[in-house]
């Protein structure tokens, strides 16, 4: 694992919360990364040691999840609004955001709302204009069967302190999101490259999660600042690591074509 000296950790209060935040500082261009939605930063360490300290590295656990302290709001909404809580409390200005599945879209919107705030966007799995909504008792089904497991899986870092119920309000919101996306993703005026993963995840079939990476093809057809990266043979909930390279790759390729743009 690389080493950097000047990292930072500690909590940052936001609205009736804390956030617990990791800044590795350094002068290198800052990637803020979005984790997935029950998921906590430390899913970020093999794309952060491949990049090493030519970038400042910022990730955090969102509310309930992790180390996070529970919140009385566990929407969207708000883990939008944590995004610009954690910019502020650490100083920074214009990052290059990285999100994985939940944390996608949460980038995404983040960086539409505040286009000249933003480098650019990488989509690792996530953020697809696809419509879930059939699949809302299958959530709550699911979800009220793993109920009795939630406090071990919150301290594996594959779910939060949260309960069954608003686990599956999370998943059947994140679904309106995604069914919501395609106005969204084409209005986007910044570079976003995704990072497509194959194959099935938990809760949904292959056949199902191809469909709904299919969604993508025609805004990539509308909207040039919108390309594919690399499709890779991970599936969802294995490819940060499995395939932390082509993610790293994405954060290079981009981060690297601004700065010929500045220059």
């Amino acid at each position: 694992m690389t080493s950097f000296d000047s990292t930072w950790t500690g909590m940052v209060p936001v609205d009736d919360t804390a956030l617990a935040v990791t800044d590795t500082g350094g002068p290198g261009r800052c990637v803020v990364y979005l984790n997935g939605q029950f998921a906590t930063q430390s899913y970020w360490r093999r794309v952060i040691a491949e990049l090493g300290s030519d970038y400042r590295h910022i990730t955090y656990d969102m509310r309930a999840r992790g180390r996070s302290k529970r919140s009385a709001d566990y929407s969207f909404e708000a883990n939008v609004r944590d995004v610009d809580g954690v910019l502020a409390a650490r100083g920074v200005d214009r990052p290059l955001l990285v999100g994985w599945s939940y944390g996608a879209p949460v980038a995404l919107h983040w960086a539409n709302r505040n286009p000249d705030r933003v480098l650019g966007v990488v989509s690792v799995d996530g953020a697809y204009p696809y419509d879930f909504s059939y699949a809302e008792e299958r959530i709550r089904r699911l979800w009220r069967r793993s109920g009795w497991l939630l406090p071990m899986l919150a301290r594996l870092g594959m779910a939060a302190k949260m309960s069954a119920e608003q686990h599956a309000q999370s998943n059947i919101e994140l679904n309106g999101i995604y069914a919501a996306l395609e106005p969204v993703l084409d209005s986007v005026t910044f570079p976003v490259r995704y990072v497509v993963a194959t194959g099935g995840n938990l809760g949904g079939s292959r056949d199902e999660m191809e469909s709904m990476r299919a969604s993508l093809t025609p805004v990539l057809a509308r909207n040039p600042y919108i390309k594919v990266s690399a499709k890779v043979a991970s599936n969802h909930g294995t490819i940060l690591r499995k395939d932390f390279r082509a993610v790293a790759d994405a954060v290079r390729a981009l981060a690297g074509a601004r700065d010929r743009e500045v220059g």
